[in-house]
């Protein structure tokens, strides 16, 4: 598997409102400061679980502290209601929803950024530490490359196969790119640990969190056969597995949450897929005494 960059087109993902950096001085406004940022985040999204994983794994529990929102957000807009004031300080009249992740600056009250990639960049690079990175140096072409694939060829790709509405052609095409993905992923991670160094880097947090969506929500929507196909990669699941058993990724997976948010988002039709479970996430997972609280999560 060559880690290349994929060609961009446009991504399905929804832009960000606001992509504000926290830089290394006070030149950049934004400097960083222990406890004068704070997280906003759902797990049951997947930007959301990406951040808490990175964010468990640089250990920033005191430095940055994170506040968990509900899986089903509470407004008609899809917006949070806790947010909003987070986003009218932040944009006089702000029209659209409040969405998470936030990342905000509490001295100001206002946002700082709704940019996923963006957060954990600067949560690796101002608050690391002596800790290993996140985003190690000369790596960045293959992050680049890893996170094209998990957008492009598997959640793009997963969410066509299982349109309905689509032709069978596209339906087709979009699944053979799904698989193909799969294919050349597992062949990479045959005998290798992690994605791309030796330690746990962005790039498998990523793939891990594109896994788990890939499992508990695209699955749905595609037939039994080819979720079959999809399971068919050993080396690929068997990756998953053992990030799953890990404090910083198990902690985070709300199996419950996922699927609550899922049914309230889905307008598709549910297939024969969704009987075929390609992993026991629930038996996988590792949660401690430092897992987050879920108190704001009211159903």
């Amino acid at each position: 598997m060559t880690l290349a960059p994929t060609a961009a087109h446009p991504s399905t993902r929804t832009a960000p409102a606001f992509r504000g950096r926290i830089g290394s001085d006070a030149r950049s406004g934004h400097y960083a400061v222990p406890r004068r940022y704070r997280l906003h985040l759902s797990t049951a999204c997947p930007d959301g679980l990406r951040i808490a994983v990175a964010h468990s794994l640089l250990e920033l529990g005191d430095t940055c502290p994170a506040s968990f929102l509900p899986a089903v957000p509470d407004r008609p807009d899809s917006g949070h209601s806790a947010l909003r004031p987070l986003y009218e300080a932040s944009a006089h009249r702000y029209p659209g929803p409040a969405l998470a992740p936030v990342l905000s600056d509490d001295w100001s009250g206002r946002i700082v950024s709704t940019h996923a990639p963006d957060i954990m960049r600067d949560l690796d690079r101002h608050y690391g530490g002596c800790r290993a990175s996140l985003y190690p140096c000369g790596a960045e072409s293959e992050i680049d490359a890893v996170e094209r694939m998990c957008a492009q060829d598997i959640e793009e790709a997963a969410q066509n196969a299982g349109t309905a509405g689509a032709g069978q052609a596209e339906r087709e095409t979009a699944l053979e790119t799904l698989l193909r993905s799969l294919g050349a992923l597992d062949r990479w991670l045959t005998g290798r640990t992690y994605m791309i160094r030796d330690q746990i880097t962005v790039a498998d947090v990523e793939l891990w969190v594109t896994l788990v969506q890939l499992d508990t929500v695209h699955r749905h929507h595609l037939d039994a056969a080819a979720v079959e196909r999809i399971a068919a990669h050993p080396a690929l699941w068997g990756y998953a597995r053992r990030l799953a058993a890990h404090p910083a990724f198990g902690a985070h997976l709300d199996l419950d949450a996922i699927s609550r948010r899922h049914h309230a988002r889905c307008r598709g039709l549910e297939a024969a897929g969704a009987a075929v479970q390609i992993l026991d996430w629930a038996a996988h997972t590792t949660r401690t005494a430092a897992e987050p609280s879920r108190s704001a999560d009211r159903r």
